[in-house]
């Protein structure tokens, strides 16, 4: 299976929004406006990241209703976060246009990252250096029944 993620031209997050594969491309969970997929190159483990079906750079360029379905599925996220790797912390951020530090710069995301007493989240910005214990696929794996089975997710 090829992943969106390795077929190359035009925005990453559109090619993962449009596959036909949930899998290869480490998609949770779609809503009719949003999905949530793993992060290919996490801060930490269970790195998520939710994403507007909208290809849309700027937050107030959003509807309300998508920017509602955001924050509806990063309470769920951080829920799931907390049960499953006993997060003691989670990051939420959005870096909105390349000055801010967005590396897709036209399609605007949330970034969950799970956080613990004591990680090494610092190493990846003192030492260019990124300890993950844990593989993207790993968290796929242990995550999506999860987020299926959750009120609203598709097993639901």
């Amino acid at each position: 299976m090829t992943s969106a993620r390795e077929q190359g031209s035009g925005c990453i997050l559109c090619a993962i929004r449009d596959a036909k594969e949930d899998e290869p491309n480490l998609v949770l969970l779609r809503s009719p406006l949003c999905f949530v997929v793993i992060n290919k190159y996490p801060y930490n483990s269970g790195h998520l990241m939710i994403v507007p079906n909208r290809h849309e750079g700027e937050l107030h360029a959003l509807t309300c209703e998508e920017r509602c379905d955001i924050i509806e599925l990063a309470g769920r996220a951080e829920k799931l976060l907390r049960g499953v790797y006993r997060a003691q912390g989670i990051n939420l951020g959005m870096n909105l246009g390349e000055s801010a530090g967005a590396g897709i710069v036209g399609h605007l995301h949330l970034h969950l990252v799970p956080r613990w007493s004591g990680d090494t989240n610092f190493m990846s910005v003192v030492g260019a250096t990124r300890v993950i214990p844990e593989d993207p696929s790993t968290t796929f794996e242990r995550l999506r029944p999860l987020f299926a089975a959750a009120p609203g997710g598709e097993g639901a």
